[in-house]
């Protein structure tokens, strides 16, 4: 198409291609009526400004390559239209009047992209030990047999197996024989295979916390299992409902139930697993991020009270990066070549190269080293979230704060969703309780922040409290 040219009030003489294109805008139903119909959009729409001047009929028909009269008549439709002048001197020019536009509904304001991230669930990326674990790999890369990059034990490579039994046994009371641990991608991962073996095993149902991931809710749901919420109080989630229930399993975080943030009272701990040994039912202990305590004594892990009816989830996540991949199961005897027969059949998932070096990360005592600096690091975060909070919003209650990387900010009834659109409009990307309520637990849920004060890297952490306070000050019964 030949390029078409008009001329604004401003700049007399220099051409602006009118951009049209005949083969598309006659659509056979006629050259005149196309052209007019083109024109007439480009006015109406504001493509030419009112003033603008035309080119004259005979130049816009060369342009075009159609007759001359043919641009005339269009230019005199809509000259009685009102769309355009024609005065002797000055040429066809768009009439001085208000463009008139198609009605549109005016833009809906939304929040602009979100600056600092408060979601739970991720620690500091920043602080990943990238030399220490580069020095790891090294080491274990220099050391490794040739068979160490074949296929391979679908439980994991012996080495980060055995380093895995000795750290948790220190660190966490576990017991854990190298034969009865599979390492898996994660706790996700782990709870896939548990639920394929358990209902393979004739399980029905597993009960779960009343809040807790959704993610593990749907990937035991996906094994066909049913999942009975258990509500939870000041001590924990409430076990004693597991002998009206009678399921299969129970899943549960005792050290730091997520996202509330209590522990299991010990007297629950013990009837929880009075409750495994008397129904032949199973224990998975979520233990997410049992590193973390500040203010008291770590709590051990439940797994210690009975190896034969406890699984024990652990991973990196919290402690280093999602991004490795890494957990581990601790299983009863009686389920470890069961759920690494599953492992081994659907997904290996783990690489070879960061399970070596984790293991010597773990041996080398750099891990215990990481652990310390970080948390030293969280715990001055939140220090820092509850003073500031009580300083400048005191109505929001904080509780959950004992460990972890989280607190849950407890707001007035009917404040949760309008807290979290003021923290967008804020440009802070936080979650509601509500997102991790059991669908199946009746009544009204409690209206609270679920907040990860681990995710900012250190350089954004004051700023993005500063934004959280400011949000909550904002909305109205919060502040």
């Amino acid at each position: 198409m030949a390029e078409t040219w008009a001329t604004s009030p401003a700049a007399e003489g220099h051409g602006i291609d009118l951009h049209i294109d005949l083969r598309v805008c006659v659509g056979g139903s006629g050259v005149r009526k196309g052209l007019t119909d083109a024109l007439r959009e480009a006015v109406r729409g504001g493509r030419l400004a009112p003033g603008t001047r035309l080119p004259s009929s005979r130049a816009l028909a060369v342009d075009l390559g159609i007759a001359r009269n043919t641009v005339a008549d269009a230019y005199a439709d809509l000259v009685a239209e009102g769309w355009l002048t024609a005065r002797q001197g000055s040429g066809t020019r768009v009439a001085e009047r208000p463009v008139s536009r198609p009605a549109t509904a005016p833009p809906r304001r939304t929040p602009g992209p979100a600056r600092h991230d408060l979601t739970p669930g991720s620690p500091d990326l920043a602080s990943f030990p990238r030399e220490a674990w580069l020095r790891s790999a090294r080491r274990a890369l220099a050391v490794a047999p040739n068979e160490a990059f074949g296929y391979g034990d679908p439980r994991g490579r012996v080495e980060l197996r055995t380093a895995l039994a000795d750290y948790l046994a220190r660190a966490r009371g576990v017991y854990a024989d190298p034969d009865r641990i599979v390492v898996c991608a994660g706790v996700a991962h782990g709870l896939m295979l548990l639920g394929k073996v358990l209902g393979q095993g004739g399980a029905r149902s597993v009960a779960v916390e009343s809040y807790g991931l959704d993610v593990h809710r749907d990937l035991l749901t996906a094994a066909g299992l049913t999942l009975p919420p258990l509500p939870c109080d000041a001590r924990g989630t409430r076990t004693d409902a597991l002998a009206r229930l009678w399921p299969g399993a129970v899943l549960l975080t005792p050290a730091h139930q997520f996202p509330l943030g209590m522990p299991l009272s010990p007297e629950r701990r013990a009837e929880t697993v009075d409750w495994a040994r008397s129904s032949g039912g199973l224990i998975l202990e979520d233990d997410y991020d049992g590193e973390f305590r500040y203010d008291r004594q770590p709590v051990g892990a439940l797994q210690g009270l009975d190896p034969d009816r406890v699984v024990h989830l652990g991973t990196v996540s919290k402690s280093l990066a999602p991004a490795l991949r890494l957990g581990w199961m601790v299983l009863p005897a009686a389920l470890a070549g069961r759920v690494a027969d599953a492992k081994g059949a659907s997904d290996w998932a783990c690489g070879v190269v960061d399970q070596l070096t984790f293991a010597d990360f773990l041996t080398s005592g750099a891990y215990d080293r990481h652990v310390r600096a970080a948390r030293l690091r969280y715990r001055r975060r939140r220090d820092q979230l509850v003073a500031a909070l009580a300083a400048r919003v005191p109505r929001v209650r904080v509780s959950g704060i004992a460990a972890g990387l989280h607190a849950v900010l407890e707001l007035p009834a009917g404040t949760e969703q309008s807290t979290i659109r003021a923290a967008a409009w804020h440009g802070l990307n936080v979650l509601g309780l509500s997102r991790f309520r059991h669908p199946d637990v009746p009544g009204e849920g409690r209206d609270a922040l679920v907040i990860g004060y681990g995710t900012p890297p250190d350089h954004a952490w004051s700023g993005a409290l500063d934004t959280l306070c400011d949000a909550l000050a904002g909305v109205s019964g919060v502040s």
